[in-house]
C-alpha cells in the first residue's frame, strides 16, 4: 500500500509551461511536508508598504505557520495568556476573517515566553481541518466552521510548552504527542478522531530540575509512502504508517528535537536541537540502521529549530543564530554558512533554485539555492517573524507577531 501525503489530485499544478501555480498549502511545510514549493512565479522583492495585497490585525503574538486551501486560510491563535485558544479562518485574496471557533481551557499548561499558545499549525485535506490546542485538546472542522469531532488528548506539560502539529495521511491523522512525561505517537481516524493506533515513547521528562532533564521532541512527522519518520530524543525512527509498528530506527540524535526529518534522494536527515548531533542514513533497513546505513553523523551543530529542505544534493538550513548553512547530502561537509541577520526559528522554503525564510528582525530573505551563497533580496517588514512563510496562487503569506501579511506581485 502506498500513501502520499496529499492525493495527487490535491496539489493542483498546473502543467503546461511556466509560471507554475498551486492553489494549495495545506500543512506548515507544504503539500509534501518537507518546505518544497512548486510555484516559481513567486514575489521576489518587498518591503512593509509594497507589494501588499493586504494584512490583518493579530491580537497577539503567535509562532504557528498558516495553510491555504482553495481560497480559504486556516490559522491558530492565542488570546487571554492561553485561556482562549482560537482557529481563524481568512480569505486568503481579500484578508476578510470568514469565521472564528474558539475553545477555552481553564487548566495550568506550561510553556515559554518564546513560545506562545497555539504555536501547532493547522492541516486540512480539503474536507476538514486538524488543530491541535495542546491541552485543550485536538479538533477537527469541516471548512464552513462547523465541529466535526473533538479529542482530549490530556495535558501536556513541559517547561518549554509545545507545538504539536499534527499530519493528515490517507485516511489518518497523526500527531507526535509531547514532549514531557506522557509522549506517545498517536494515529487517529481523521473523520471520527477514533484511534487507529498508539506507540508510548518511553523517557520523557518536563524539563525542570536542570539541564540533564532537558530532553523532548517537537518534530512533526514525515509521511513517505507507507511510511511514518518521526526524530525523538536519541534517534530517528520510521514506523509503518498503517499499524505504528517500528521498522527501523537510527541512533545518534541528542537529548532535544526541534526540527522535522528531511527525505529526499534516498537519504533521510535528522538534526537534532540545543548543539545536538545531526544525522543522515539511506532509507530502508530494518532494527537498529546506525551501523550498517547511516552515512554521516556531526558531533555538534549550531542550534537548530526551523526545518530545511534539500535540493540537488545539498540540505539548507537557517541555523537558530540566523546562520544560513549549505551542507552536502551524503557526506555532511558544510560548504557555507552566512549569517543573514537576527536569530530566527522559521523553517525554509524551496521554489526553485530559491530559498525562502525569515528571521526575528521582521527580514525577509530569498537566498539562491546553491553550492555558492548569494543572497537574492532582502526585505524588511519590521515585526517579529517565528512563523514559516506559506506560499499559494503566486502570493505569500507571513505571520509576524502584530499581522498576517499577504504579499503579492501587482
Amino acid at each position: 500500500m502506498t500513501r502520499t501525503l496529499l492525493p495527487m489530485a490535491i496539489v493542483c499544478l498546473l502543467a503546461y509551461g511556466p509560471p507554475i501555480l498551486a492553489d494549495n498549502w495545506p500543512a506548515w511545510r507544504g503539500p509534501t511536508g518537507q518546505g518544497i514549493c512548486e510555484e516559481t512565479d513567486l514575489p521576489l522583492s518587498w518591503s512593509a508598504t509594497e507589494q501588499v495585497r493586504w494584512k490583518l490585525p493579530l491580537p497577539g503574538p503567535g509562532n504557528s505557520t498558516p495553510i491555504v486551501w482553495k481560497g480559504k486560510l486556516f490559522l491558530t491563535q492565542a488570546t487571554a495568556g492561553g485561556a482562549m485558544r482560537w482557529t481563524w479562518c481568512v480569505d486568503s485574496k481579500s484578508g476578510k476573517v470568514l469565521w472564528k471557533k474558539s475553545v477555552a481551557y481553564s487548566g495550568s499548561e506550561p510553556t515559554h515566553a518564546t513560545n506562545p499558545f497555539c504555536s501547532a499549525s493547522p492541516v486540512t485535506d480539503g474536507e476538514r481541518v486538524i488543530v491541535s490546542h495542546g491541552s485543550a485538546g485536538l479538533f477537527c472542522y469541516d471548512l464552513t466552521g462547523e465541529e466535526l469531532w473533538r479529542r482530549n488528548l490530556g495535558e501536556f506539560r513541559h517547561i518549554w510548552g509545545n507545538a504539536n502539529t499534527p499530519v493528515i495521511s490517507g485516511g489518518s491523522c497523526y500527531i507526535n504527542c509531547g514532549p514531557g512525561i506522557r509522549t506517545q505517537l498517536l494515529c487517529l481516524d481523521k473523520k471520527t478522531g477514533k484511534e487507529s493506533w498508539k506507540v508510548p515513547i518511553p523517557g520523557g521528562h518536563e524539563g525542570n530540575g536542570g539541564r540533564e532533564n532537558w530532553t523532548g521532541s517537537w518534530s512533526t512527522p514525515l509521511v513517505l509512502d507507507d511510511r511514518l519518520l518521526v526524530s525523538y530524543p536519541g534517534r530517528l525512527v520510521a514506523f509503518a504508517a498503517d499499524t505504528g509498528k517500528e521498522l527501523w530506527s537510527c541512533a545518534g540524535l541528542g537529548k532535544l528535537v526541534y526540527t522535522s526529518p528531511l527525505a529526499r534522494e534516498g537519504v533521510a536527515v535528522s538534526m537534532s536541537g540545543f548543539m545536538g548531533p545531526p544525522l543522515a542514513v539511506r532509507l530502508g533497513g530494518r532494527g537498529e540502521v546506525a551501523e550498517s546505513r547511516r552515512l554521516w553523523r556531526q558531533e555538534r551543530a549550531q542550534q537548530r529549530i526551523g526545518s530545511g529542505v534539500i535540493h540537488k544534493g545539498h540540505i539548507y538550513i537557517l541555523n537558530d543564530p540566523g546562520v544560513l548553512e549549505c551542507i552536502q547530502l551524503k557526506t555532511g561537509e558544510s560548504l557555507w554558512k552566512n549569517r543573514l541577520a537576527a536569530k530566527s526559528w522559521s523553517s525554509v522554503v524551496l521554489s526553485g533554485n530559491r530559498l525562502y525564510t525569515a528571521d526575528d528582525g521582521g527580514s525577509c530573505f530569498v537566498v539562491e539555492a546553491s553550492p555558492s551563497f548569494k543572497v537574492l533580496a532582502r526585505n524588511e517588514l519590521g515585526e517579529r517573524i517565528r512563523a514559516s512563510i506559506a506560499v499559494s496562487n503566486g502570493a505569500l503569506f507571513i505571520r509576524s507577531y502584530q499581522h498576517l501579511w499577504c504579499i503579492a506581485k501587482k
